[in-house]
């Protein structure tokens, strides 16, 4: 079975993904999926007025389930297994790259896209990710 991550941020960039996967589960493709989300640590601003750090862990973990649900309803539904991963605080490509691993998955599909002139270019995500993974990427740009 081909495990495969897919990281998530709650965009429709990222949901294009999850799209493409289901598409290839769908052309036979057996595939077992994680799905991430990395939260940015925290600013200054929310360090300071929140005064409890188990409060932004958690509103963090929140987040990140929140943003990962929309993928797991549709693996779900088309009964593709799957397991996910909140990360919470750290540099993203670094944790992705470090979920790769933690998780011995074959590949990382994920979403990319933009408007304007951001649509030309990959992201700093994608792009590092691209250049550094340990094992293949697969780019999917959102559908016009």
């Amino acid at each position: 079975m081909h495990k495969i991550l897919i990281p998530l941020d709650g965009t429709p960039q990222a949901m294009s993904a999850v799209h493409h996967v289901l598409t290839l589960v769908g052309a036979g493709l057996k595939a077992r999926c994680v799905l991430i989300n990395v939260q940015e640590s925290a600013s200054l601003y929310e360090v300071v007025t929140a005064h409890d750090p188990a409060v932004l862990q958690r509103v963090a973990q929140e987040a990140g389930r929140d943003q990962i649900k929309p993928a797991q309803q549709l693996l779900s539904a088309a009964g593709v297994p799957h397991e996910h991963e909140v990360v919470l605080m750290g540099d993203v490509a670094q944790a992705l790259r470090d979920a790769a691993e933690r998780h011995d998955v074959q590949s990382i599909v994920m979403g990319a896209g933009a408007s304007g002139l951001a649509k030309r270019v990959l992201g700093s995500v994608t792009l590092d990710l691209v250049q550094w993974a340990p094992v293949p990427v697969t780019v999917v740009r959102e559908a016009d």
